[in-house]
């Protein structure tokens, strides 16, 4: 495990810091590793309930939006409704499960954080990937679904590494401006639950939004997970590849959120030792 001696100032925000930071997650790799392997072994020290922890939410939420609307209120989609639920609560739980857990991960270890200096990075980062095995044991039941409902991959699948890719830089961007936020301003994690619950009903989770007119319609597209969570849905379950404009632009944004929510989280970081 690598940890460098505390440093009293964090180089400034700018282009040139950000890769310096980079560098130093790098050379801090094994307590980055050390973190991950904590988080796991905590979330699947007893496997069966590490495994049912991770299916049990997106599962129950699509039996239950199922029965309403394939009984209750019938709705078209372009995959058969439990698939078509089962993958958007799959990616929207890797989001949002990710920014819950990063919003804290800094006040959690504020014993750390006071005693030794180590990029601070990589705790909302070690959050990030812990919710990307949870993705993982999730995508399991996904494909025995999409085999139950006779759905089979095609060649547009091996685009999927992309659409990951886009939608880890947009929650790791995020992940960094909540995980600071919180540590300055405790309260602030009540408040991403509230958004977050907004948020996944302004997302095509569960429901196509282009059913939607109007201004709130075209609003709903735009949203960033709305594209992503389509994304998913069209290497997976469609055969074809992302809208390529509004991919193409989300993943812009995506660079951008991850790039501007790390700067802001280099140049605030000097003050967590003080705040925590």
């Amino acid at each position: 495990m690598h940890v460098s001696a505390y440093a009293t100032s964090v180089q400034p925000a700018s282009l040139g810091g950000l890769r310096s930071a980079a560098a130093e997650v790098a050379g801090n790799r094994e307590l980055f590793y050390s973190l991950v392997r904590r988080e796991l072994a905590l979330r699947y020290r007893h496997a069966p309930i590490g495994v049912a922890w991770a299916l049990f939410m997106p599962l129950l939420t699509t039996v239950i939006f199922s029965l309403v609307f394939t009984r209750v209120v019938r709705l078209d989609t372009a995959a058969p409704y439990p698939v078509f639920a089962y993958s958007g609560l799959l990616a929207w739980h890797f989001f949002a499960s990710t920014l819950r857990a990063a919003s804290t991960s800094l006040s959690a270890h504020g014993s750390l954080i006071t005693k030794v200096y180590f990029p601070r990075e990589l705790l909302p980062l070690s959050s990030l990937v812990t919710a990307l095995a949870d993705f993982a044991v999730g995508a399991v039941v996904l494909g025995a679904m999409m085999a139950v409902f006779g759905i089979r991959p095609t060649v547009a699948l091996v685009f999927l590494p992309v659409v990951i890719g886009v939608q880890v830089a947009f929650t790791a961007g995020l992940a960094f401006l909540l995980a600071l936020g919180n540590a300055l301003y405790r309260d602030l994690r009540h408040v991403v639950e509230v958004v977050l619950t907004l948020w996944m009903y302004a997302t095509a989770v569960l429901y196509p939004v282009d059913r939607i007119g109007g201004i709130i319609g075209g609003v709903l597209q735009v949203n960033p997970m709305t594209v992503i969570v389509e994304a998913h849905r069209s290497v997976l379950l469609y055969g074809e590849l992302p809208a390529t404009l509004p991919f193409a632009l989300t993943a812009l944004l995506s660079v951008l959120v991850l790039a501007g929510g790390w700067l802001v989280f280099h140049r605030g970081e000097g003050d967590l030792a003080e705040r925590i």
